[in-house]
């Protein structure tokens, strides 16, 4: 029988445990880079989805972690990022007001695609208890993607719901989807129809 972790709640950075947690992919983003004037167009009813799902989150006490890239630069932290998104004049800005995190929220700064790749998401989930990821965020067909087959990877039941995702192009977004539904047996139902309480309950979808 293994024995118990030594620290159990990361010295007490870490007081939830939850069986599920939320995580927001990139949504911190300037969208400033080539074809982000296309994303953006679909962004604000997808950063309005999140917004909702979070919030339902919240209430049952599920857990929020916010993966985002340094975007090449390794010096960069959820503060600068934010004040970047934020105060300048920025083409997601809007998105950020809308979807920006709580105090109490987590953070995970990755430097590739893969939230998992060179990150501390996995021990931070470890801590949390978590065993089924609802997964959102941008780009679908890329850091959403790897995310998802990075988790699946570590056996992690996955939920991406098909509403709180979009991609530059979104047939790339719609095919995304299909390949993690079937690929990596994700449950892609709009946010609209979880049901957080019994995810809650069970750990698991069911």
């Amino acid at each position: 029988m293994p024995n118990p972790a030594k620290n159990e709640d990361l010295h007490g950075n870490v007081p939830d445990k939850s069986a599920v947690a939320l995580l927001i992919v990139d949504m911190i983003n300037d969208l400033e880079f080539p074809g982000g004037d296309r994303l953006y167009e679909q962004m604000m009813p997808v950063a309005r989805c999140i917004d909702d799902l979070r919030r339902r989150a919240r209430r049952l006490r599920i857990p929020t972690v916010y993966v985002n890239d340094n975007f090449g630069r390794w010096q960069s932290d959820l503060r600068a990022l934010l004040t970047h998104c934020l105060e300048d004049d920025v083409r997601g800005r809007s998105m950020v007001e809308l979807i920006a995190p709580e105090d109490d929220d987590y953070f995970v700064l990755k430097p590739k695609h893969s939230g998992f790749y060179s990150t501390t998401l996995e021990t931070l989930l470890s801590y949390l208890q978590a065993r089924t990821l609802i997964i959102t965020g941008i780009a679908g067909n890329s850091c959403v993607l790897f995310t998802a087959s990075d988790a699946f990877l570590r056996d992690y039941y996955l939920m991406v719901p098909s509403d709180c995702t979009a991609s530059i192009d979104p047939e790339d977004n719609a095919y995304a989807l299909k390949q993690m539904r079937e690929v990596l047996d994700a449950d892609t139902r709009p946010s609209t129809d979880l049901d957080l309480e019994s995810l809650r309950a069970h750990g698991r979808p069911v």
